[in-house]
């Protein structure tokens, strides 16, 4: 390549690898929409904590909890709380779906 096309080239790699500036800076971006449509946004405490503690508590009519590798229904209602259970007893992910 020509040295005097070099600088240039390297310059325009260099551009094309830098992130766009954030529209609005300041202002944090919303909270994604897949998890604050059935409260899951809410429950996030309980990740990491023994499945024992859904024993005491009530979900509204079609949350689903269930344990990692179960098979489960492919129909997506973005009202629908599920609550995962690992392998060892430990809830590992609340979400919508």
């Amino acid at each position: 390549m020509n040295k005097v096309l070099l600088p240039p080239a390297l310059c325009l790699l260099l551009a094309a690898c830098q992130q766009p500036p954030l529209s609005n800076p300041g202002v944090a971006p919303p909270a994604d929409p897949g998890i604050a449509d059935c409260g899951a946004l809410g429950r996030q405490d309980l990740v990491g904590q023994p499945e024992a503690v859904l024993a005491a508590m009530t979900f509204v009519q079609g949350t689903r909890i269930f344990r990692t590798g179960d098979a489960l229904t492919m129909d997506y209602s973005p009202t629908r709380l599920n609550i995962e259970i690992g392998d060892s007893g430990v809830i590992v992910a609340v979400s919508c779906g």
